[in-house]
């Protein structure tokens, strides 16, 4: 990893992480595990890259260039991941993530503080709150007077102002003060919320060192702020002017930054939206306004991430969800929940039968498991002391209490507890595509990406210590068989290592460990070691996939578990008919179908490979007198397997279009010559034409390609 960033993006901002605004990331993304709860299952309903904020850093890769992303294998030979052409003019231009370089991070968090500088400059009775850094980016929450709201005509005058700043080439000075030097400072200021930002750090630590960044050089003690500071806090405030007729600013924060705010290009910034936020993400709370922008190290880098943003666009799977009619969410019946259409219905079914029959043969069982359970339990998993605020609320029963599942874990262990194991039994894999339901705020509801209902492709097993390593050999097997089968081959692997505050001993945690490493050695992986990272109650493999156009999505978890096992009591007989505790392995592929569904929509851009489109033969037919023939062709391809319709009663030239509207992979038109010498005129989507080839070909291929998952035909 990048000397020290570890570290420092671990401080990330104080207004954020020092403040104990563990919300921020947890509003992000799925919450983790405590130190001393329950497992919290797959980590399978989290922001798409480029949107979440990340407050701590995770041991990655540096991203290859674009021309790797737009080299990335697609899915299919068909058109389906193609990349447009404004993206292969950038080939050659590398953008990394805040993770990546250490630069990039100094230059976001920078441009964080320098646009809560030129806003606070510019509108009177702003107050700042945080302002971290993000993947490509960086953004600020502001508590904005009612009366004077922003829009987003006010985006090019802020950036106006941050140009000026920068261009004044003023310093950024670290500063250690005490507590009450610092609370002085912040009433003097007039900032409610970093007081209470101060407030949860001494909280935590009540002699935490207290870190304040300036932009410009500080002055000695300043009236403003000794008036209202204690005998004993030596206060300083800002001058009225400094070199360069720029007034300093300071933020509570722990760092990074630049050395200067001239070390950053004005031309590679820009100021992006507008969004609202609950102050620490609870709607109960103000409503603040928070500020998105970008910055790079070049405005070439800017141009190509620009270009990248609108390709991504191009591929939002809320956009084509509604244009293909594959899914909906009603937020009349409930924000998050998924209503699958036909057509996605059947994308699903392909996927769901696919993973079905893959697990079969390498040995799971298949199970299925009720939605709800009595509330205790939860109670004995740790749930509900530990995951409460993402269960929902509890319902009675024949005065009893029960509650949905936010986990599938602890009904896979029922399973076992149910039978008899000694260990010739084990290892034994449970799966299940069991849906779960977790609370979600609405504000933080992203299409398929984030929602409150959700099947994960969840599985357990239950083994012998020494059967870890040939385990998850097995598990990581699968997954490269999985994926690759819908064309991901390019993966970031990241192995999580004990932290320090875990459960089970010394010997299992090592063997455990090392088994990781062995398995991961004998697939040849490359993986990057997140030292102290892993679970309380096991270390884990995390896998990231990269798509068509270099996005970077969390799919794959293996997660091993030493304290499931502890609260269920859970044992099997050893060859000294002894009692011992079995080694349990929580691991999804996909993550879950609705996250991963979207992944796919946006990777293919709708166009899904030939064996996995919802309809995959469009019949067009010229004119009425050929429809028999096209209906008696559809009934064919009906029998051999074939997802096939006819279309008609309109010109060929507008049912060509609608065809290659609808990503249809395999078009052919039906004309009195295809007829007659039973034959079809094939298009594929794209506008790729193979001419009049016979009936019982065009079967034939399309059903080779659904046998062997291809998307050529």
């Amino acid at each position: 990893m990048i000397p020290m960033l570890q570290q420092r993006a671990n401080a990330a901002c104080a207004s954020c992480k020092k403040g104990g605004l563990g919300w921020l990331r947890a509003s992000q993304f799925a919450p983790g595990p405590t130190t001393s709860g329950p497992c919290t299952g797959i980590n399978a309903n989290i922001a798409p890259p480029g949107i979440t904020a990340r407050l701590q850093s995770s041991w990655g890769r540096n991203s290859p260039l674009l021309a790797a992303m737009v080299e990335a294998p697609a899915a299919s030979d068909a058109p389906v991941a193609q990349t447009s052409d404004i993206i292969k003019q950038s080939v050659f231009m590398e953008l990394k993530t805040s993770d990546e370089s250490e630069q990039l991070l100094r230059i976001r968090h920078s441009c964080a503080h320098i646009m809560a500088m030129a806003v606070q400059r510019l509108y009177k009775g702003v107050q700042v709150t945080i302002g971290p850094w993000t993947d490509r980016g960086f953004f600020y929450d502001f508590h904005w007077p009612a009366d004077s709201p922003i829009t987003e005509k006010d985006l090019k005058k802020i950036k106006k102002e941050m140009a000026k700043i920068i261009k004044a080439d003023l310093p950024f000075v670290r500063e250690e003060v005490t507590s009450a030097e610092a609370e002085a400072r912040i009433r003097a200021a007039g900032e409610p919320y970093k007081l209470e930002i101060l407030q949860s750090i001494l909280q935590r630590d009540a002699s935490a060192s207290i870190t304040i960044y300036h932009i410009g050089e500080p002055a000695a003690a300043a009236a403003s702020a000794a008036a209202t500071a204690p005998a004993d806090a030596q206060a300083t405030a800002a001058p009225a002017k400094a070199p360069g007729g720029v007034k300093p600013w300071w933020d509570l924060c722990a760092g990074p930054h630049v050395s200067r705010t001239g070390d950053i290009n004005p031309d590679a910034v820009e100021l992006e939206s507008i969004a609202g936020a609950y102050w620490r993400g609870d709607e109960k709370n103000a409503m603040l306004t928070r500020i998105y922008g970008t910055a790079w190290e070049t405005p070439e880098q800017l141009k190509a991430y620009e270009q990248l943003k609108e390709e991504a666009a191009k591929r939002d799977h809320r956009k084509l969800g509604a244009e293909l009619n594959l899914f909906s969410i009603q937020e009349n019946s409930g924000g998050g929940l998924v209503y699958w259409h036909p057509n996605g219905a059947m994308v699903r079914h392909l996927v769901e039968t696919f993973w079905k029959e893959l697990h079969l043969s390498r040995g799971y069982q298949l199970v299925y498991s009720p939605h709800i359970a009595k509330a205790d339990l939860w109670k004995t998993s740790g749930h509900l002391d530990f995951y409460k605020e993402n269960m929902y609320e509890q319902m009675k029963v024949e005065d009893e209490t029960y509650q949905l599942r936010p986990m599938n874990c602890p009904f896979h262990i029922s399973v076992y507890k149910d039978g008899y194991y000694s260990y010739r039994d084990l290892p034994l894999r449970l799966a299940e595509l069991g849906t779960v339901y977790r609370y979600e705020r609405s504000g933080t509801m992203h299409g398929l990406f984030r929602v409150r209902g959700f099947t994960q492709d969840d599985a357990h097993i239950f083994c012998l210590p020494n059967q870890i390593t040939s385990e998850i050999k097995g598990v990581l097997d699968l997954v490269e068989e999985t994926l690759g089968t819908f064309g991901f081959h390019d993966y970031e692997v990241n192995l999580s290592t004990r932290p320090e505050k875990s459960v089970g001993d010394d010997a299992i945690w090592t063997a455990a460990e090392a088994a990781l490493v062995d398995a991961l050695g004998e697939k040849g992986w490359t993986y990057q070691v997140d030292a102290g990272g892993g679970a309380f109650y096991g270390p884990k493999i995390d896998i990231k996939i990269r798509d068509a156009i270099g996005r970077k999505w969390q799919c794959s978890t293996i997660q091993l578990d030493f304290n499931l096992p502890e609260r269920f009591d859970m044992h099997y007989m050893d060859s000294s008919a002894s009692k011992q505790r079995p080694i349990m392995i929580h691991r999804a592929i996909f993550g879950s179908m609705e996250r991963f569904f979207g992944i796919l929509i946006e990777n293919y851009m709708g166009a899904f490979p030939l064996w996995l489109a919802p309809v995959q033969v469009r019949l067009l037919t010229v004119n009425d007198t050929v429809a028999a023939y096209a209906r008696d062709v559809a009934a064919q391809m009906k029998h051999a397997g074939i997802r096939a319709e006819v279309v008609g009663e309109a010109s060929i030239g507008k049912l060509i279009r609608n065809a290659e509207k609808a990503k249809t992979p395999v078009i052919c038109v039906v004309g009195a010559k295809e007829a007659e010498n039973n034959t079809l005129s094939v298009r594929l989507y794209g506008g790729k034409e193979l001419g009049a080839l016979p009936t019982q070909e065009v079967i034939s291929r399309v059903v080779m390609a659904s046998s062997t998952k291809s998307g050529k035909f």
